[in-house]
C-alpha cells in the first residue's frame, strides 16, 4: 500500500521573523571594532595592572642600542617584504623594476593604519597598472590585485610554519604547518578567487574585470610559490629580529627558550595580521602575545616588550615611508 505524500509544514510567521532577525542581526559597528575594543580593553588592564612594576623597569645604554638595532631590522624587513611582492610579480609572469617597487611598498605602506585596512593594497593597485609604473608592462585588473593579496597570504603562512619550531605544543604545531598545503595551485586558486571578489567589493571594483573563475585563475599560477614563500619566510625572522632585540634590551632572554619567543612571535602576529579589527593589527598582536607566553613570562616586563616593539615597528613604517618620500622629491627635482 502505497501512503500518500503530505506536504512540509510552512513555518509559521513567527518563526519565520525570528529566522530574518537571525540573519539580520550584526554586532553595532561591526566585529572588527568590538575585536578591536576587546583587544584594547585587554591591554589596558594589563597596564593598570602592572603599570607600577612597569615604571619600576629601566634600560641601561646597552638596551637603547638593542632598540636601536631593533628600529634597523624592522626596516630591513619592509625592505625584505617589498622585494618579496616583487618576487610574487615575477611568479605570476610580471616584470618588475625593483627600485620603483620597493619606493612605492614603503611610501604606502603607513596606509595600512586607516580605517579598513586596505588603503595600502589599493594605493599599490593603481601604480601596478598604470604604465609609468613599478612594472615594464602595466598589469591586469586581475593579476595586479592577485599580487596583492598573495603577498600577506604568504607571509602569513610563512609566519605560521614557524610556530612548529617550538615542538609539538599540544597539536598546534600540526594545526599551523596545514596551511602550507593550501599553496598548491588546486586549493589556493579557489581561495584566491573568493578573496579577489572580496576585496573587489570593499575596493569598489568591478567584479566582471577579475581572473575568470576555476581553470583561469589557475593557469595564472606557476606551481607552488616556494621561491615568494621563502623571501616571506625571510621577512618574517627579520620581524621576529626587532622583537628578538626588544626582548634583548630588558634582558628577558633567558626566561623562555628562543624558540618558544619565536613561535609565540610569529602566531601572535598572524593573528594580528588575519584577525579583523584596528588597522595594522593594533592591539590584536599586542592582546595575542600577551595571552600567548603571559603564563610563562612576568606580564610586567613582558608588556614593556611588547609595547616597545609596537614603538619600533611604528618608527620603523614611519622611516620606510619617509625614505621613500624623499628618495620620489629627490627624483622629481633631479628630472
Amino acid at each position: 500500500m502505497k501512503l500518500p505524500q503530505l506536504p512540509l509544514p510552512s513555518p509559521g510567521p513567527h518563526l519565520s521573523r525570528l529566522a530574518a532577525a537571525l540573519r539580520g542581526m550584526a554586532l553595532p559597528g561591526g566585529v572588527s571594532l568590538w575585536i578591536t575594543l576587546l583587544s584594547f580593553g585587554f591591554v589596558l588592564a594589563a597596564l593598570v595592572g602592572h603599570g607600577r612594576r612597569m615604571l619600576q623597569l629601566s634600560l641601561d645604554p646597552q638596551g637603547w642600542w638593542w632598540l636601536l638595532l631593533a628600529v634597523g631590522f624592522s626596516l630591513l624587513s619592509l625592505v625584505v617584504n617589498a622585494l618579496g611582492l616583487g618576487v610574487v610579480l615575477r611568479w605570476l609572469q610580471l616584470r618588475p623594476r625593483w627600485a620603483p617597487l620597493v619606493t612605492l611598498y614603503l611610501d604606502t605602506n603607513l596606509r595600512k593604519f586607516l580605517p579598513g585596512g586596505v588603503w595600502h593594497l589599493a594605493g599599490r593597485l593603481a601604480p601596478l597598472r598604470a604604465a609609468d609604473g613599478p612594472l615594464r608592462q602595466p598589469a591586469p585588473l586581475a593579476l595586479a590585485l592577485l599580487a596583492v593579496l598573495l603577498d600577506p597570504l604568504l607571509a602569513a603562512v610563512a609566519a605560521l610554519a614557524l610556530v612548529a619550531v617550538a615542538g609539538w605544543q599540544n597539536g598546534l604545531a600540526l594545526v599551523c604547518l596545514l596551511p602550507l598545503a593550501l599553496l598548491w595551485p588546486r586549493w589556493l586558486a579557489p581561495l584566491l578567487e573568493r578573496l579577489e571578489r572580496r576585496q573587489a567589493r570593499r575596493l569598489k571594483l568591478e567584479p566582471e574585470a577579475l581572473t575568470a573563475p576555476g581553470e583561469g585563475l589557475r593557469e595564472s599560477l606557476a606551481g607552488y610559490p616556494w621561491l615568494p614563500l621563502l623571501v616571506q619566510l625571510v621577512f618574517v625572522l627579520l620581524r621576529f629580529a626587532g622583537f628578538a632585540c626588544c626582548v634583548l634590551a630588558f634582558d628577558l632572554h633567558t626566561s623562555l627558550a628562543w624558540s618558544s619567543w619565536l613561535a609565540g612571535f610569529a602566531l601572535a602576529w598572524t593573528i594580528g595580521l588575519v584577525v579583523p579589527g584596528a588597522p595594522g593589527g593594533l592591539g590584536v598582536f599586542e592582546a595575542a602575545l600577551l595571552l600567548r607566553l603571559g603564563g610563562a613570562i612576568p606580564e610586567a616586563p613582558l608588556l614593556a616588550i611588547v609595547l616597545s616593539y609596537r614603538l619600533v615597528a611604528t618608527l620603523a613604517d614611519g622611516l620606510g615611508a619617509g625614505c621613500a618620500r624623499l628618495d620620489g622629491w629627490l627624483d622629481r627635482r633631479a628630472t
